[in-house]
């Protein structure tokens, strides 16, 4: 029975001392971004029955031979969120992984410092590729098909490294409707109103309506001679030229409009201008006042590339446009605690963990499953005060084992000398 007290405290010695290395790992990475953290378990050595008289008591009457550290559990709770100055700084709020690869096969992570190298490919710091869904609107000439609001994540096994063209382009979108709207006064005074409206080259044009009070006038109503062109901006070339007629009640509504469209070179233009009390008007008493709308947009090219709280990866054009391009991935895994450490910030799934899989919607599509924060990393999620308070406690418990140690010696040595 000596002999045990020497493996027991040997035994906790040794537990204490890989429990003391796996809290100062803890505390040396408590700078590092993403880092999740470690937890220690010990257990019981087995030990031998003194008493083994099933009728002598009902107490645990074993002796234990020591201790041995169990496992190490990975720490799940949210490390500090610290804001940064760029929107490619990404926090998952919540349970989630992103996904990055180098070599081999994917990883992951809780570090979301990520960033645009040379080539356009999103990466970490040190280099791995940052995995997602990249989305079908960009052609093999760079330029953008459709402008996508929002996307979904592709199947877990398509999801690839998120690459983007250096340069993109914003195709034009001609204008096919301009609405006018305004009060012609009631008065014989020429009205000039005006538009302007993108053709299909990528060219800002205007359209000008010039109104001229009809004679003879058909009372009660009244009615307008209506110019209209359509011309470049600076009035060198005239594309279209068209008349028409506005009609209008004694109240002033508008009740018929001979003028429909104009060419805005090469593009048809539908000219509305309302009805009843609704776009145009000749209203007596009031003062005149012109408006106009139209549809269409100009293009234009990349001014870079960011990412909002969606984890969605937005294009923005000089044109003040903007379009999703890609989606990065947030996985998760049936058991955490699965993951096996690569090093501070990465892990890789084991059969423990299981394969890496994708929260859905309703409608069955993949989502993220969690809140991103952009403009923001996750530090550690070790708090200090903890790890050292943790040690301070291994410490006295290492302590006490070797005193245990220097104890038994000291019996050791008596039982000998009672012998001699």
């Amino acid at each position: 029975m000596m002999s045990q007290a020497f493996y027991t405290g040997l035994s906790g010695l040794r537990s204490n001392q890989y429990a003391i290395d796996v809290v100062s790992d803890n505390l040396a990475n408590i700078s590092t971004v993403g880092f999740r953290g470690s937890e220690y378990e010990f257990s019981s050595l087995f030990g031998d029955m003194i008493n083994t008289d099933a009728n002598s008591g009902s107490g645990n009457s074993s002796v234990s031979l020591g201790t041995q550290m169990q496992s190490t559990s990975l720490k799940t709770s949210v490390g500090s969120l610290a804001p940064t100055e760029r929107s490619t700084d990404l926090a998952i709020l919540g349970n989630g992984w992103f996904g990055v690869q180098g070599e081999g096969d994917p990883v992951y992570t809780r570090d979301g410092a990520f960033t645009f190298d040379a080539e356009n490919d999103m990466v970490t710091a040190d280099g791995y590729y940052v995995l997602g869904t990249i989305g079908n609107n960009i052609s093999k000439d760079n330029i953008l098909t459709k402008t996508i609001d929002t996307m979904a994540l592709g199947p877990v096994s398509a999801q690839e490294k998120l690459r983007f063209p250096k340069s993109l382009s914003y195709p034009p979108e001609p204008t096919t409707r301009v609405a006018f709207s305004g009060n012609l006064g009631g008065v014989d005074v020429q009205q000039t109103i005006g538009a302007g409206a993108v053709d299909a080259q990528n060219n800002k044009n205007d359209i000008k309506l010039v109104a001229t009070m009809s004679v003879p006038q058909v009372f009660p109503g009244s009615q307008w001679d209506i110019l209209a062109t359509a011309a470049s901006s600076d009035g060198s070339t005239i594309y279209d030229t068209q008349t028409g007629k506005l009609s209008f009640d004694e109240y002033g509504s508008l009740v018929g409009s001979t003028l429909t469209s104009l060419n805005n070179n090469g593009v048809v233009v539908e000219i509305d201008l309302g009805d009843n009390f609704t776009g145009m008007v000749d209203l007596r008493n009031t003062p005149a006042y012109q408006d106009s709308q139209a549809n269409g947009t100009v293009g234009g090219d990349l001014r870079g590339y960011s990412i909002n709280k969606n984890a969605e990866v937005i294009a923005t054009f000089t044109n003040g446009m903007q379009s999703s391009v890609g989606k990065i991935a947030v996985y998760h895994f049936q058991n955490d605690q699965g993951l096996e450490r690569v090093n501070s910030s990465k892990f890789q799934a084991t059969q423990n963990s299981g394969n890496p899989i994708f929260f859905q919607n309703a409608a069955g599509e993949n989502i993220i499953g969690t809140d991103i924060s952009n403009f923001k990393l996750e530090g550690s999620n070790i708090d200090m005060t903890y790890g050292l308070t943790e040690l301070i406690i291994l410490q006295r418990s290492y302590d006490a084992n070797s005193k245990s140690v220097t104890t038994a010696d000291q019996m050791m040595q008596k039982a000998l000398n009672m012998d001699a």
